[in-house]
């Protein structure tokens, strides 16, 4: 099973040479899609990749499905109920109530309440059908041959295509995307997803690790240095380039300052809309996995092995924090002026950073 991200930040993570895999015999095998999550005390200690705020409450998603919330800035968390054991792997919330979380097996899972309890949206063996679907009706256009091939493969390959991130503007349109060029938006919060993969510059299908909102900029992100931006006018995601031509797992930033951020501690800061791009200087060779914005506006990354730095200055240069208990982080979620929740190989923890 090809894993993606789960293979750019785990290896990076837990050090693998391989994908992530099931040890499990053909007479044990069990679809993680009809397998709800195992409710288990041990289970928040497990690897976790996505975190975000509901309100003021915190949610983690990561392996086997496992989804955990807390209301206490992480200091007690609680598990979810959750309808499939499929790796979940990026979550969020638009509004305190409405959330959505993606993973492995193409799942994309919603919650309506503050992500105590999830349903099933879509899942990979109804991807490649609503593809076949929407390319072969477009209206006024001649169909796409290699689309159709590729919507036609999906339908084949049955349900091994990853999703791994997840926007919303609102509680009604949002994003999602994943590997080989998968994109598809929705406008119902989540009821109908529209195939987007002929709207993208992105001719070798490459991945998409991350997709997010900087002030009225829509940015994606993925491999091989590929930067896209939405333009509005066009509805097209529009390739930017940018100096590096290696991985970029994430975006953040605030209006009139953007950063994406990637493999061997790569960073860089555009403050005009993305046309011109300036590298970020951190003295670190370890890739960045995560970022989080505190409540005064200071932009927080977080290394692969949980190094944290900060800026004072809209990501123009950032400050190493000694930390005593470096360990490997996917995702992080500011809590206070000087905490981190810090989720990774490791389960959940906080981070104090001065």
């Amino acid at each position: 099973m090809n894993t993606f991200r789960w293979i750019a930040l785990t290896a990076l993570i837990l050090a693998l040479a391989a994908p992530f895999t099931r040890s499990v015999v053909a007479a044990d095998f069990v679809d993680v899609l009809s397998s709800p999550a195992i409710q288990s005390d041990k289970a928040i200690g497990g690897v976790f990749t996505g975190l975000t705020r509901a309100g003021q409450r915190l949610v983690a998603v990561g392996q086997r499905g496992h989804i955990f919330y807390s209301d206490d800035n992480g200091v007690r968390w609680h598990q979810a109920e959750v309808p499939v054991s499929s790796d979940l792997v990026a979550v969020h919330f638009p509004s305190p109530t409405q959330g959505w979380a993606v993973g492995h097996d193409g799942i994309v899972l919603h919650s309506d309440n503050r992500g105590e309890t999830w349903t099933r949206q879509l899942d990979g063996r109804q991807v490649g059908q609503i593809m076949l679907e929407h390319f072969q009706r477009q209206e006024g256009q001649q169909p796409d041959d290699a689309l159709l091939a590729e919507a036609q493969r999906m339908v084949d390959e049955g349900a091994d295509k990853p999703f791994l991130d997840v926007w919303f503007a609102n509680d009604k349109t949002g994003y999602i995307v994943g590997a080989f060029n998968l994109i598809f938006r929705t406008e119902d919060g989540g009821r109908n997803w529209v195939p987007l993969m002929d709207r993208t510059d992105n001719p070798g299908a490459l991945n998409f690790y991350g997709i997010r909102a900087i002030g009225d900029d829509l940015f994606i992100v993925g491999e091989q240095g590929l930067v896209l931006k939405l333009d509005p006018a066009t509805q097209r995601f529009i390739n930017i380039p940018t100096p590096y031509s290696g991985s970029y797992f994430g975006i953040t930033g605030k209006p009139g300052s953007v950063l994406v951020y990637g493999l061997r501690g790569n960073v860089y800061r555009s403050v005009d809309h993305g046309v011109n791009w300036d590298k970020v200087e951190l003295g670190l060779s370890s890739s960045i996995t995560a970022s989080t914005i505190t409540a005064d506006g200071r932009i927080i990354l977080v290394s692969q092995a949980g190094h944290v730095l900060v800026s004072t200055d809209d990501g123009a240069s950032f400050t190493l924090k000694p930390q005593d208990r470096l360990g490997p982080a996917a995702a992080a979620q500011a809590i206070a002026s000087d905490v981190v929740v810090v989720a990774g190989a490791r389960g959940l923890r906080q981070l104090p950073f001065e």
